[in-house]
């Protein structure tokens, strides 16, 4: 058998090494959400009612603010266009589509590609709480502003409910 050189033992335990420190814990993506925490979709959601303009309240991002218009298809898909105030401040003219039940939505590139689920809304579409599984966005639109306080409280509880940290979502 022959002896190996020391050259050649030491590159193959430099690979290994970087082998075995893929294997390790990986850093978390930072979130919203509270690890572990349950999270539901708007179960009464329409579409059509959902369309039209928003103004963005708050979020994950301090200060980010401006207005997203949605508009619906009439089929599978709205067309946003306006600030995404999800992942890092930036427009957004994109297709966003219905994927399922209870405003389970998915856009290519905004929101940082992942699904988008409505949380809430309330009766008469005036206030919205967009989030997505991960945690790693959420966020409040109202139709008006100022928003009115009451419905504003009632989307923080939604958001609360669902395992988002509020003293890191806000204005």
């Amino acid at each position: 058998m022959r002896a190996m050189s020391w050259a050649k033992i030491a590159a193959l335990g430099g690979m290994l090494a970087l082998t075995l420190a893929g294997c390790g814990p990986q850093p978390e993506t930072a979130t919203l959400r509270k690890p572990g925490a349950l999270i539901s979709s708007a179960s009464l959601f329409h579409p059509q009612r959902f369309a039209g303009e928003w103004h963005v309240v708050e979020s994950g991002i301090p200060g980010c603010s401006g207005t997203q218009n949605w508009t619906w298809d009439g089929k599978s898909a709205y067309h946003l266009r306006g600030t995404n105030c999800a992942i890092t401040p930036a427009a957004v003219d994109e297709t966003v589509t219905l994927t399922g039940p209870g405003g389970r939505l998915l856009a290519k590139d905004a929101f940082g590609g992942e699904p988008i689920w409505v949380l809430w809304v309330d009766f008469d579409y005036r206030v919205a709480v967009l989030g997505t599984p991960s945690g790693r966005w959420g966020m409040i639109l109202s139709r008006q502003t100022p928003p009115r306080p009451d419905l504003i409280k009632a989307a923080r509880d939604v958001m609360d409910f669902n395992g988002y940290e509020m003293t890191r979502v806000g204005k």
